[in-house]
């Protein structure tokens, strides 16, 4: 059975963050080469390690989805600025409505 390496690196680096350990391309290479996968090049488990460096393996997984982690530092600021954007808000339904009314001038597009 072929593996590919995106799958067998993945794999490698949820048995470390499963364990708590550091994700590095040697040890990712390591636990590769002790399943017993050949042919898996380096530069899979370098890619790997240096897009997992810093991260929180299991923090990634458990945000799958939510959106959590894109929104967070701009849920402050808008937060803050949530009572300075409801004023300008008011005023664009305004506007609509205005611009609705240009139906009753007697005609229409399908008259």
């Amino acid at each position: 059975m072929s593996t590919s390496p995106e799958l067998a690196s993945s794999y490698a680096a949820l048995i470390l963050a499963d364990d708590g350990i550091e994700v590095t391309a040697d040890k990712l290479q390591t636990l590769i080469k002790a399943a017993n996968i050949e042919d898996i090049e380096p530069i899979w488990t370098s890619i790997f390690a240096k897009a997992l460096e810093g991260k929180d393996i299991k923090e990634l997984l458990t945000n799958v989805g939510s959106g959590g982690a894109a929104a967070g530092p701009s849920a402050g600021g808008a937060a803050a600025g949530g009572a300075a954007e409801a004023e300008p808000a008011v005023e664009e339904k305004k506007e609509e409505e205005k611009d609705e009314s240009d139906d009753d001038m007697g005609f229409g597009l399908f008259d």
